[in-house]
């Protein structure tokens, strides 16, 4: 288990300092996908490398199975690195290397003999899909196989942690998609734990358990990514959430109702039903929902149409729905 309990890290100007994380506690379980989302600037990529004390925090204690790792001497420190891969959103490969020996480097430094650290980097390729290219170099390789690669270094030495700094934000969404798959697969083979730094929500939604907001330096809230999904307790996870500017449109029709869908089969026809029941039309403004083993998940902008009765028609249907709605301003 990771546990950071009252984490801070202040950088210091030769004018001010600024506070990069601010009095941050989390657990995070054996074998889950654990999600970290912020905005640029709000800490999380700084909180990520202070788990492996790549940065050192300030103040507080990072705790690794019941270890605090803080205290550890430098060499005591190496070793149990480890145990904790990362890739990044660069993927950093050494380019006069081909794949092969990228994937042996960390096994290199730490002492594994040459026969069986290509052994294990040949294993680790094939998991990888990658099996065909351990002799191309970096420079013939798309950015979805460079991070393959990297993926396959980053266990090389056998990781109980995988930490993943913003690791498909420099992917197209096929490849990205691939990508967390693999992630997925991997956290489900071989039990590995993985923390996902990301920007973007639908890298959450699609691989993670559980996940923690982070703004201006500080957790903003935590929890199930389904429940934060359905019922954002902060304003900067409604952001991330609903992008500003895409909320709602500027239309001339009438009240506009925000449908939250919290676990609902995912055949349920909601908007044919009301639309069906009440006879009466209604616009959609904005939709994103999700699907949660078999429920649906997400939040539904409509307009409803400039007439009274129909008005009052849909909302008495939803009153009597297991949809959680509220009125947009």
């Amino acid at each position: 288990m990771i546990e950071l309990k009252h984490l801070c890290k202040t950088y210091k100007t030769a004018t001010r300092e600024i506070n990069a994380l601010d009095d941050i506690s989390l657990k995070i379980e054996d074998g889950e996908i654990f999600g970290i989302i912020g905005l640029s600037g709000a800490g999380k990529s700084t909180l990520v490398r202070c788990i492996n004390l790549l940065e050192k925090p300030t103040s507080g204690d990072v705790i690794l199975d019941g270890k605090n790792i803080t205290t550890l001497k430098k060499k005591e420190l190496l070793k149990l690195r480890q145990s904790i891969g990362m890739i990044f959103q660069g993927f950093n490969l050494l380019s006069q290397r081909n794949v092969l020996k990228n994937v042996c480097f960390p096994m290199e430094i730490a002492g594994i003999d040459k026969k069986q650290a290509e052994e294990r980097a040949r294993q680790l390729l094939e998991l990888v899909g990658l099996s065909d290219r351990a002799e191309s170099y970096p420079s013939q390789l798309s950015g979805g196989q460079k991070q393959r690669v990297a993926i396959a270094r980053a266990l090389s030495t056998k990781p109980k942690y995988l930490l993943c700094d913003e690791a498909t934000s420099a992917l197209d969404p096929n490849t990205t998609r691939s990508i967390l798959e693999l992630l997925k697969e991997i956290n489900e083979k071989m039990g590995v734990t993985i923390v996902v730094i990301t920007h973007e929500m639908k890298v959450i939604d699609q691989i993670c358990d559980r996940v923690a907001v982070i703004d201006n330096s500080r957790i903003a809230e935590e929890g199930k990514v389904s429940d934060v999904f359905t019922r954002p307790k902060s304003q900067i996870a409604r952001e991330l959430i609903i992008p500003q500017g895409r909320a709602v449109l500027d239309t001339k029709g009438g009240r506009k109702l925000r449908l939250t869908f919290d676990n609902l089969h995912s055949n349920t026809p909601v908007i044919s039903d009301m639309v069906l029941e009440c006879q009466a039309p209604v616009n959609i403004l904005f939709a994103d929902t999700r699907e949660f083993e078999g429920a649906i998940f997400g939040h539904m902008i409509i307009e409803l149409p400039n007439d009274p009765r129909q008005e009052e028609k849909i909302i008495a249907w939803l009153r009597t729905s297991q949809i959680q709605w509220r009125e947009e301003e």
